[in-house]
């Protein structure tokens, strides 16, 4: 199922299909050296993927989802929108990761930005979240690239990050 389309990007519900490519990007310690589980098995990420078949379980309206790069028709990540309770508060995450191929192309910060026009004009959400490591810049710099500004701080049980944040006013317009 379609979830958003970018000039360059399709962004859909993740099939079964999409296993093998999801083994590969989350077995590889450099693409998630900026996640605190580290790599996946092969069987963590089918727990992952099948826990998100249908959007994200208690919100099925979230979810991550397949990044297909129309030109190729090629899966080359997975993008979407992550449910969160941070210091109390609920929260609404864009998450993006792309294959480290298709990366310095502009393609996270399309993603993100096409996620969070979607999240505000369909979803009707007035405020978006990053949760990134401290040392991830390319990350900081998509986050900051879609119009979001550095909150603060913070840790959880997985250890500490930054989140950056924007409000639905203040939306940047690509």
């Amino acid at each position: 199922m379609l979830i958003l389309e970018t000039e360059r990007l399709l962004l859909r519900r993740l099939v079964m299909d999409d296993l093998p490519d999801l083994v590969r990007l989350y077995s590889d310690p450099q693409i998630r050296r900026y996640f605190p589980e580290g790599v996946l098995t092969p069987e963590e990420t089918r727990e992952e993927l099948e826990w998100f078949l249908n959007g994200h379980p208690r919100h099925p309206e979230l979810g991550l989802w397949a990044t297909i790069f129309k030109p190729e028709n090629k899966f080359i990540g997975r993008c979407g929108l992550l449910p969160w309770e941070i210091d109390g508060r609920h929260e609404v995450e864009i998450a993006y990761l792309i294959d480290p191929a298709y990366q310095n192309r502009g393609l996270a910060s399309e993603a993100a930005s096409g996620i969070l026009q979607y999240a505000f004009e369909t979803l009707k959400l007035s405020r978006l979240i990053c949760l990134i490591d401290g040392e991830n810049i390319a990350s900081i710099k998509t986050a900051k690239k879609i119009g979001m500004t550095f909150e603060k701080e913070s840790r959880d049980e997985k250890g500490p990050f930054q989140l950056y944040s924007i409000e639905k006013g203040r939306a940047h317009e690509n």
